[in-house]
């Protein structure tokens, strides 16, 4: 049996332990979430639909009060989205790379994921949008940059436009209504590529710092932690001085990122390890201190220890609990703040695209939902924004939610499709 039909034997396997086991019928969700005990996982769930894409005419479902269109269709694997101040919107395309897998298991999570077009030729660029008659959709379609390396997290401060690459933040020089970007760049900061790849990036408040989200290399520090070092983590870099630090740590993975307006607190989504359940543990939304540690890989939640990975008990002492649970392998990547009049029917909180699952028994995500906050905390349970990126069976996706931003007119919302290859806007119906 060649290694690819033994990597595929793993994934029937898989499937078998999983029709054994079920799945919670209660996902972990809140300020206080019921996690299942941890059941360590001899074979890791590997489940995936297959990526279909959106036959003419099909489109995800708005929540009540609310419609879809696309904004732009045609991309190649879009996953983030930067809206600039003239109203242009900038798509950041890219792709993780594949490698020789490291064992059977990796080969099988690897066909998985090609299964499901995340994980193959990657772009390297980012499209300019610009609606310029107001019509909520595209007219004029530019490449804005191109040659990167797996680029992800944009930012404009000044006249100069930051971008992440897998590899470190590069910045360009940019003018106002510029619809393309060339020469290399000037490079601000190196990171280790592999692993968990995409680079987030958010300016803060006042222009000054720039925030990078940096996901770890491995599942639970499987190569050590050595190899982990500068990693699991939300980095700053000082736009004046150009010397950066670990802002916090202890975050497996990192990704979207976004400002609570009236405290100015920072935010992010955090995608938890794999190996323990459907529910075990789940993924996070939190609030971010300068400081802080989360707990990866040592322990999670309430300093619940994970006893696969050698302890450090001083370290689990410091890991503080993330503010509100996401449910379990979501892969909550897309953050933005929403304010109240974005959208009719919603307060003011936080949309958060769910890419969906591939590793429980029952599929999770494939939404964009929202997180209702007051006082600057979150103050109920999400509400969905925009379903029917999955099959009723589960076993195909015509789509799966990555970015999202709020739109240029203030009044839409607008998320990045990988799989659909779309930009939709959401707005008032």
């Amino acid at each position: 049996m060649d290694f690819l039909a033994r990597a595929t034997a793993v994934v029937g396997n898989t499937m078998v332990l999983m029709r054994r086991y079920g799945s919670p019928a209660i996902q972990a969700l809140g300020p206080s979430p019921s996690i299942p005990e941890a059941r360590s996982q001899g074979i890791m769930t590997l489940k995936m639909p297959v990526a279909r894409g959106w036959a003419q005419g099909h489109l995800p479902t708005a929540a009540p009060g609310l419609k879809v269109n696309a904004f732009a269709t045609g991309l190649e694997h879009p996953r983030w989205i930067e809206v600039l101040p003239n109203g242009d919107v900038l798509v950041a395309e890219s792709r993780q790379l594949p490698t020789p897998p490291k064992n059977l298991l990796d080969a099988a999570a690897q066909a998985t994921m090609r299964r499901a077009r995340a994980l193959g030729h990657s772009p390297n660029r980012v499209t300019l949008l610009r609606d310029a008659e107001g019509r909520g959709e595209a007219g004029l379609r530019e490449t804005f940059l191109e040659g990167q390396n797996q680029p992800f997290g944009m930012a404009l401060v000044d006249g100069t436009f930051y971008l992440g690459n897998t590899d470190g933040i590069l910045a360009f020089p940019y003018h106002e209504g510029a619809t393309r970007i060339d020469g290399p760049g000037r490079r601000l900061t190196t990171f280790k590529p592999g692993g968990h790849w995409t680079r987030s990036l958010i300016v803060s408040p006042d222009g000054r710092r720039l925030y990078a989200g940096v996901g770890s290399l491995s599942n639970i520090g499987d190569d050590g932690m050595q190899a982990e070092e500068g990693r699991a983590a939300i980095w700053e870099l000082d736009l004046t001085s150009g010397q950066s630090r670990i802002y916090a740590s202890g975050l497996r993975n990192p990704v979207g990122l976004a400002w609570e307006p009236a405290t100015r607190v920072l935010w992010t989504v955090v995608n938890e390890r794999d190996g323990l359940g459907d529910e075990t543990p789940p993924d996070y939304l939190t609030s971010v201190e300068d400081g802080g540690f989360y707990g990866w890989p040592y322990c999670y939640w309430n300093r619940i220890m994970d006893d696969r990975v050698t302890q450090d008990p001083a370290m689990v002492a410091r890991a503080i609990t993330p503010d509100y649970a996401l449910g379990g392998h979501t892969a909550s990547l897309g953050l933005c703040w929403v304010p109240e009049g974005t959208l009719p029917g919603f307060p003011e909180g936080m949309a958060i695209g769910q890419h969906g699952s591939w590793n429980r028994s029952k599929l999770s995500g494939y939404r964009l939902i929202f997180v209702p906050f007051s006082n600057g905390r979150p103050s109920g349970p999400p509400r969905d924004v925009l379903t029917g990126f999955l099959s009723a069976d589960e076993k195909l996706a015509f789509g799966r939610p990555v970015g999202v931003a709020v739109g240029p007119d203030r009044r839409s919302l607008l998320l990045a499709d990988d799989v659909g290859d779309v930009i939709w806007r959401v707005t008032g119906a």
